[in-house]
C-alpha cells in the first residue's frame, strides 16, 4: 500500500502504481494536509495583498489584479488558454504517470487545491480514464504548462479521453460516470498546470528502459566476445579496484560472471593475442560509465518524484511564496547526460558487430561460409550504423538552450520536455542496435562449436534460436531484425 502524500515514491513504485501491482490510497492524514492549506489559500484570496496566481494574472500579467468574483474564472481561462500542445499524442502509459505523480505532489499540503478535485483526479487513474496529451508545447518551465493544460482539461468538461486506441470528448465520458465537471477555484488551475509532471513521466518510463538495456549491454557484450575469442582478463577484480568508478566495477563483476566457465574463452586465454580491440575490452570503462550516468538520472528523478513543484508554493495563512520550483532544469540537463550515455552503449555495440564481420580469428567474413554469392550479416550493420549516427544528432543537449517566453517574463526555460523525449527516443535506437548485435553474436557463436559457453549465455542462445535460425545462405534478414528486436522489447533475454 503507497500513502500519497506520506510514503516516499520511488520509480519502481510509481510504475507498480500505474500497472495496477501497487495499491495507491489518499490518508486521512494527507487529507487533513490538503484541507489546512486550502483554507490559507482562501484567507490569501480574500485579503487585500496581491499574491501571484490567486488574485492576479500570470506571467507578464502578474501585475494586473483580479477581483474576488473573476478570480473563479480566472481558475478555467487558465486551463483553456494553456492547453496549445501540438503533435502526436504521448503514450497512454504517460498520462497515467503524470496524474500520478501530479496527485503525490498536491497532496504534500503546500499546493491549497481543494481535497475533491484531488479526489476526481483518483477517480480517472483508478478508472484509467487517461486524457489525450500532445506530444509538443511544453518549454520546461513555469512548469509543462501546455501537457499539465491538455491533462486536466476533463476536470472542467473539456478535451478528451482514450477509449482504446480512439478518442472521445471529456463530456461524454463524465456524462457515462455520472460525473459533473469542476469549477475550479482560487489557485486551483495554477496548481493543476504548474508542475514538471511530464517531464518527470518521461523520465521515469526511461529509466525503467534503460535499467533492462544496461544489462542487456553487458549480455550482449560477453556474446559477442565469445564470438570473437576474447579475453576475460580486462574484467578481473583486481584491475578495477584501483579505479573504483562504481558503475566500472559493477558491470567488470557482471561480466566476469557472464563469461565464467566458459570453455570457450577459457580456450584462448593463453593464445597469442596481447589484447582485444576497445569495444571489447573497455566495456567496464564504457558501459559502467553510462550506468553511472543512470544513477545520477534515477537519484535526481526520486528527488522530484517527491517534490513540490507547483507555483506559489502556500507557507502560512498569510504567505504564498513566488519562487521556481516549476522550473525544470535539475531534471532537464540531467535527461540530456542520459541520452549521451545511452547513445554511448549503442555506439560501442555497433564497433563490436563490425568487428565480428571482419573475418578474424577463425570466424568467416560477414560471418558467412558463402561469401560471395552470399553477403551474409554485411547490411544488418549499416542499420547499426544509422542508428548510431540517429542518436549523435540526438545528443545535443535541449538543456543548453532557451527561448524567452511570455513578453520575457519567462526569460530562461529549461526545454526539459524535449530533453525527457529525446531520451526516450535514443532507447528506442538502442533497443534496435542490441537486437542486431546479440543476432551476431549468436551466428558468431556458431562456428566456436564444439566449444560450451557459460550457462547464461548458452541459455540466451537458446533464446535468440527459437526465434531466429543460424544463417546457412542468404535470405530476408528483416523478419530475423523484427523478431530480435521483439525479443528485447519484450525483455526475453536472461540478464543474471
Amino acid at each position: 500500500m503507497f500513502r500519497y502524500g506520506i510514503d516516499e515514491l520511488t520509480v519502481k513504485k510509481v510504475i507498480r502504481i500505474a500497472n495496477g501491482d501497487l495499491e495507491a490510497t489518499l490518508t486521512s492524514e494527507a487529507k487533513e494536509k490538503v484541507i489546512a492549506c486550502r483554507k490559507k489559500v482562501e484567507v490569501i484570496a480574500n485579503a487585500n495583498k496581491p499574491v501571484y496566481g490567486i488574485n492576479t494574472g500570470f506571467g507578464p500579467l502578474c501585475d494586473v489584479r483580479i477581483s474576488t468574483d473573476e478570480t473563479n474564472l480566472l481558475q478555467k481561462n487558465l486551463l483553456l488558454t494553456h492547453a496549445v500542445g501540438v503533435g502526436k499524442p504521448i503514450d497512454k502509459t504517460l498520462s497515467k504517470l503524470m496524474m500520478i505523480c501530479k496527485v503525490h505532489s498536491l497532496c504534500q499540503g503546500y499546493s491549497g487545491i481543494r481535497l475533491e478535485v484531488i479526489e476526481r483526479i483518483l477517480y480517472f487513474i483508478e478508472n484509467d480514464l487517461l486524457p489525450v496529451v500532445p506530444e509538443q508545447g511544453s518549454v520546461g518551465a513555469s512548469g509543462d504548462l501546455a501537457p499539465l493544460s491538455h491533462l486536466f482539461l476533463p476536470l472542467i468538461g473539456e478535451g478528451e479521453f482514450w477509449a482504446n486506441d480512439t478518442v472521445v470528448p471529456a463530456k461524454e465520458v463524465l456524462i457515462q460516470h455520472h460525473l459533473k465537471p469542476i469549477k475550479l477555484k482560487a489557485k486551483e488551475g495554477l496548481s493543476l498546470i504548474n508542475g514538471t509532471q511530464f517531464i518527470l513521466a518521461h523520465a521515469v518510463t526511461g529509466l525503467k528502459k534503460m535499467e533492462y538495456l544496461l544489462d542487456l549491454a553487458d549480455v550482449a557484450g560477453a556474446m559477442s566476445i565469445e564470438g570473437y575469442q576474447g579475453s576475460s582478463a580486462p574484467f578481473k577484480d583486481e584491475l578495477h579496484k584501483i579505479r573504483p568508478f562504481p558503475g566500472t566495477i559493477e558491470v567488470a563483476e557482471r561480466m566476469f560472471a557472464l563469461l565464467y566457465r566458459s570453455q570457450n574463452v577459457d580456450s584462448h586465454e593463453n593464445c597469442e593475442r596481447v589484447q582485444d580491440p576497445y569495444s571489447m575490452r573497455c566495456i567496464p570503462q564504457v558501459h559502467g560509465a553510462s550506468r553511472n550516468a543512470f544513477y545520477h538520472l534515477r537519484e535526481l528523478t526520486e528527488i522530484e518524484l517527491n517534490s513540490v513543484t507547483d507555483n506559489p508554493i502556500v507557507l502560512s495563512d498569510t504567505e504564498a511564496v513566488s519562487g521556481g520550483n516549476f522550473h525544470g532544469q535539475p531534471l532537464a540537463m540531467s535527461l540530456d547526460y542520459g541520452s549521451i550515455a545511452t547513445s554511448e552503449l549503442g555506439n560501442i555495440s555497433d564497433r563490436r558487430c563490425f568487428l565480428l564481420l571482419e573475418g578474424k580469428f577463425g570466424l568467416p567474413r560477414l560471418l558467412t561460409t558463402g561469401g560471395g554469392l552470399n553477403s551474409g550479416f554485411m547490411i544488418p550493420q549499416y542499420t547499426t550504423a544509422a542508428l548510431v549516427t540517429e542518436n549523435k544528432s540526438l545528443c545535443f543537449p535541449a538543456s543548453a538552450d532557451s527561448v524567452p517566453t511570455a513578453l520575457g517574463q519567462e526569460d530562461h526555460v529549461s526545454m526539459g520536455s524535449i530533453s525527457g523525449r529525446r531520451f526516450n527516443q535514443v532507447l528506442g535506437n538502442l533497443e534496435k542496435i542490441l537486437a542486431i548485435e546479440l543476432m551476431y553474436a549468436a551466428q558468431a557463436l556458431e562456428f566456436r562449436r564444439p566449444n560450451t559457453f557459460s550457462d547464461i549465455i548458452e541459455a540466451n542462445f537458446k533464446v535468440i534460436r527459437e526465434k531466429v535460425p543460424k544463417l546457412e545462405g542468404d535470405r530476408l534478414l528483416k523478419d530475423d531484425i523484427d523478431a530480435m528486436i521483439e525479443l528485447v522489447a519484450n525483455q526475453a533475454f536472461i540478464l543474471k
